[in-house]
């Protein structure tokens, strides 16, 4: 995992972001990496080729929130975001980590330990979860 603050979006880090964001919103979230001290972005690749990207933000109890996961669609299933989460933890030597999520990515978060909260309907008809997990 390589951390990752260059001015200029990488044009594949721009596509995995838009996976976790929303397009129109992928270059004001890339410049909060770039200008908060509290926020980290990392990309992880195989054989020089970035397939993936964790955004996190850190705070002064050590408890990170995920903010940005994703994976090229050819490697997702492979054992990257699980390996990114655990990359982040020891990294940041972490208490504690979460994230919020939809139901597209709950079963990812469950399946790696989080405990899931449903917060019901935050958005017309989009159900968001909050997935937290004790590290200490």
């Amino acid at each position: 995992m390589k951390e990752i603050n260059s001015i200029r979006i990488d044009p594949t880090i721009k596509r995995l972001l838009s996976y976790a964001t929303s397009e129109e919103k992928v270059d004001e979230e890339y410049n909060k990496y770039i200008c908060s001290p509290n926020r980290k972005l990392y990309s992880g690749g195989v054989n020089g080729e970035i397939i993936s990207c964790i955004g996190v933000e850190i705070h002064n109890s050590r408890d990170g929130v995920i903010k940005h996961i994703a994976v090229l669609p050819k490697e997702r299933g492979s054992g990257m975001g699980s390996s990114m989460i655990r990359f982040i933890c020891k990294e940041h030597n972490l208490n504690s980590i979460s994230a919020e999520t939809d139901k597209d990515a709950v079963l990812f978060y469950a399946n790696f330990g989080f405990r899931i909260t449903s917060l019901g309907e935050k958005y017309p008809g989009v159900e968001r979860f909050l997935c937290e997990l004790d590290l200490k």
